[in-house]
């Protein structure tokens, strides 16, 4: 008998996207890419810009980045809060609030990512945070990679997927977790 077809996602991709296009991104690593310029998002920020990568956020995330902006995160950099606004607002896909997982995370603010990330079917979960890398082997049974933006190089093809369901363009991590 075959085996029966997984559930659709709770979180619709959109049109044309597959689960290897969809990413949750924590709100440091928003920060990391349009406030402080890390070089270590630049490929992130380039694949989401692109529309190669799907960046899916949710009401309660896009609050969050406006909440740590007005507690002068950046202040010194002077960042264009309206210009992160219009990027958010352009390249994040809005997703609904997942219902919690079956994954916990330790730190009860991070839970959203990885919720969002199991219920959307994302492929990846870009995060610094060590709480939700803590989690990387056990989403990866869920499909989803938890990794640092530094971690991940987009191949030219990023659909592929080398034997084993390694994405070519990741740098496994040691055995034994990040």
């Amino acid at each position: 008998m075959p085996p029966a077809p997984s559930p659709p996602p709770k979180t619709p991709p959109g049109p044309g996207a597959t689960p290897a296009d969809l990413a949750v991104l924590d709100t440091q690593v928003v920060l990391d890419w349009l406030v402080f310029r890390d070089p270590t998002t630049l490929a992130l920020g380039c694949a989401i810009e692109r529309g190669s990568l799907r960046w899916l956020a949710s009401q309660p995330m896009l609050g969050e980045i406006e909440q740590v902006l007005d507690r002068g995160v950046g202040a010194a950099r002077l960042p264009d809060r309206a210009a992160i606004r219009e990027v958010c607002a352009r390249l994040a896909h809005p997703a609904e609030v997942a219902a919690a997982s079956a994954l916990r995370c330790t730190d009860p603010d991070d839970q959203m990512f990885i919720d969002l990330a199991l219920a959307a079917r994302a492929r990846w979960l870009f995060t610094r945070d060590k709480a939700l890398l803590r989690l990387a082997t056990r989403a990866r049974a869920g499909g989803v990679w938890v990794l640092r933006p530094a971690d991940w190089q987009q191949p030219p093809d990023h659909r592929d997927v080398a034997p084993g369901g390694a994405h070519p363009g990741t740098k496994r991590p040691p055995e034994g977790g990040p």
